[in-house]
């Protein structure tokens, strides 16, 4: 399609150059569309921007509409609600950080600070100076049994899999990762060469697809798993329970995206759309994962080993940990992900109304751990629309270890959110197997964005913790955010997801709002007992 473009271009300005020749009127013709066929040739050949590579001279109304657009946003109306676009104010944020532009602004806030749900951090008298904060925290990821511990930065790439995203997208965003010194989730669609090349460290995301560790029927080959999990820029394991833009649903990868290369890599068949099961065939109760767990970590050669999830029943989350109890097998990190997740495929239903939230979900997860004395082993990371340095401070500030991002990285490489993800004609060849498309995107280019981005959204989150008087996201309380909850109410983190004593859940009686839960789960099963709750007992502990 670039080469047609260039060539019909060349012929229609030589036609032109012709004409003009032989009839003198056509002068005014060639001084006017000239220019626009040697800006579409320059368009052709710069490696900037992606959206005026791939569509020469056309690209630039995107530019147009954008300076033309309302410079005042009403943040609420597009940022946290399920369904709707990531919002505009973020999405120029990510975009100055990652071409390292200045983003500050003149005349204040932009933000409704009346408006229901508006958040804010506390600072202090005493803030530190920047010369006072670390530079760059790392995290030690790893529990009592793991062999090969790995210092991970506090804000990486989350899973997107190559075939739902672009080989050169994949380069870009691991090059990424080598720069900063971060780590790139390759998400469940499995690891390939183009997750390695680059150098960047690499956390594999094993899926219910089994992908590039699967026999035919869909069962995972644990050879192939370890062939794999030893490579040396492989850092961490992470078992995909489930995801925030579709819990309970499989992964899907449109046919018309499966080339014979993604077929390969992912061990699949041509011709059809690539969907994952709903459930993991390797284990069906909490006490199975916990020794899938255990035998992943031994295959790895000690590795640290977590797992995703989008949390819905507590209950199945309280049997997990029940079962981390009981075993005394712990994951090293548990990765929670907000129903607000995102994705380039997933059912319009699933996106809106199903999974909790990320901020209610961490606070649940980060207390049930603490519950169960459990924290101490555990990493937890933060993942659902994680854009911001703010984003990161709430985050700690509920319990996260670290955050990862993949809207954000997206935005990064150039995504415009044209919303064209699932049908293989992103204009910017960020989530495409279009070649033509793909081309626009260029590594090295990219890269430096992707690398920007991660490193300038870590310094804002460490100034503000500075704001705040203090040195590293482990010093953050729920107490430090506050959020408006109606037009005189306001209440803090600490008010609204109230912390509940280390060791609580192991003798009775519990905290109230575990109750219920403790008494339905159990780590046999993931299904909860509801019958062990009279109806008397379920309606005093929802009050």
């Amino acid at each position: 399609m670039r080469k047609l473009f260039i060539f019909s271009n060349l012929l229609i300005l030589a036609l032109l150059i012709g004409w003009s020749l032989i009839w003198k009127p056509a002068v005014w013709s060639f001084t006017i569309f000239g220019p626009l066929f040697l800006l579409g040739i320059y368009d052709f050949f710069q490696k900037k921007h992606t959206i005026t590579r791939n569509f020469p001279v056309f690209g630039h109304l995107r530019f147009v509409m954008e300076d033309l657009r309302p410079k005042v946003y009403q943040y609420f109306v597009e940022s946290d609600t399920n369904g709707t676009p990531f919002n505009r104010q973020n999405r120029s944020v990510i975009y100055q950080r990652a071409k390292k532009v200045d983003d500050t602004r003149p005349f204040g806030t932009e933000l409704d600070v009346y408006q229901n749900g508006y958040e804010w951090l506390n600072h202090s008298i005493a803030a530190l100076s920047h010369d006072q904060l670390q530079e760059s925290p790392r995290v030690k990821v790893g529990g009592p049994d793991c062999l090969q511990p790995y210092s991970a930065s506090i804000f990486n790439i989350s899973a997107m899999s190559f075939g739902s995203l672009s080989q050169n997208a994949i380069l870009a965003l691991n090059a990424g990762a080598k720069i900063g010194n971060f780590a790139h989730n390759t998400g469940e669609g499995g690891l390939s060469d183009y997750h390695l090349q680059e150098g960047g460290d690499i956390i594999w995301q094993i899926g219910t697809g089994y992908f590039s560790c699967r026999h035919k029927d869909g069962t995972i080959d644990f050879d192939a798993f370890a062939q794999r999990a030893v490579l040396p820029q492989v850092k961490m394991i992470e078992i995909k329970l489930s995801q925030g833009a579709k819990p309970g649903h499989g992964g899907i990868l449109p046919a018309a995206k499966v080339t014979p290369e993604i077929a390969k890599i992912r061990l699949v068949e041509m011709g059809e759309d690539v969907i994952s099961p709903p459930y993991h065939t390797a284990f069906s109760t909490p006490l199975e994962l916990m020794h899938f767990i255990k035998k992943l970590r031994s295959l790895s050669g000690g590795k640290p080993i977590g797992f995703k999830l989008c949390v819905g029943h507590k209950s199945e989350f309280i049997a997990i940990c029940k079962a981390m109890i009981e075993t005394k097998i712990y994951p090293d990190f548990v990765t929670v992900d907000g129903g607000e997740g995102g994705t380039g495929a997933a059912p319009l239903e699933f996106s809106n109304s199903v999974g909790m939230p990320l901020r209610e979900a961490l606070a649940f997860v980060y207390d049930a751990l603490t519950g169960f004395d459990l924290k101490k082993h555990i990493r937890l990371i933060a993942s659902g629309k994680v854009a911001t340095g703010f984003d990161l401070v709430k985050n700690f500030a509920l319990g996260a270890d670290m955050c990862n991002s993949a809207r954000g990285m997206m935005f990064a490489l150039g995504c415009i959110q044209a919303l064209e993800c699932n049908s293989n004609t992103c204009p910017t060849g960020v989530a495409t197997q279009d070649k033509s498309l793909m081309k626009g995107l260029v590594v090295q280019d990219k890269k430096v964005r992707v690398a920007n981005f991660q490193k300038m959204t870590v310094s804002s989150a460490l100034q503000m913790l500075g704001a705040a008087g203090l040195k590293h996201p482990c010093d953050l309380h729920r107490d430090f955010i506050y959020r408006r909850t109606s037009h005189s109410e306001i209440l803090t983190y600490g008010e609204l997801f109230p912390y509940i004593p280390k060791g609580s859940l192991l003798i009775s009686p519990y905290p109230l709002n575990f109750e219920k839960d403790m008494a339905i789960s159990s780590p046999e099963t993931f299904v909860p007992d509801y019958n062990k709750v009279s109806p008397v007992q379920v309606e005093a502990t929802s009050v």
